[in-house]
């Protein structure tokens, strides 16, 4: 189960990685003849530390729906999509509340690093979270599930 809720974390490199070369392709310029690029940088992976915490919240969370609509008699495909159905509003909620406000952060040299890492990660990882986690469970746990069924 642990390995299950932290598949999330490796989600947010998906939205990091990519995010900080657009990011670098967008508003990247010369100055006085040099580079300056966007870099990611210490608070850029402070910024991933921490949006692991919001993932694993966010896996944690929707596999204890899943398991309330389990223990209430409904088979895994139904609890997974129900699960993915009550907390999607949520988990949009939260990660746009974390987007917007981190945008603020943005305009400041040090810790911008931290919001934009921040920023495309969330974007990432919560829509993933919300498709791969329910789906690692289901491969997991749907042939335990089978036998269960068949033995009542």
């Amino acid at each position: 189960m642990p390995l299950i809720i932290m598949a999330a974390i490796p989600l947010t490199m998906i939205g990091i990685m990519p995010g900080f070369f657009l990011l670098d392709l967008i508003t990247s310029r010369t100055i006085g003849g040099y580079a300056d690029p966007v870099y990611f940088t210490a608070t850029a992976m402070i910024g991933m530390i921490a949006l692991a915490g919001i993932v694993v919240r966010n896996s944690i969370i929707l596999i204890d729906f899943i398991h309330r609509e389990l223990a209430a008699g409904q088979p895994l495909e139904e609890a997974i999509l129900s699960a993915g159905a009550t907390r999607l509003r949520p988990i949009a909620l939260t990660a746009g509340a974390a987007m917007l406000g981190s945008a603020v952060i943005t305009l400041d040299p040090i810790f911008s690093g931290l919001a934009w890492s921040f920023i495309f990660g969330i974007f990432a990882s919560t829509a993933f979270t919300l498709v791969v986690v329910p789906l690692i469970y289901y491969l997991v746990y749907r042939e335990k599930t089978a036998v269960s069924e068949t033995a009542r």
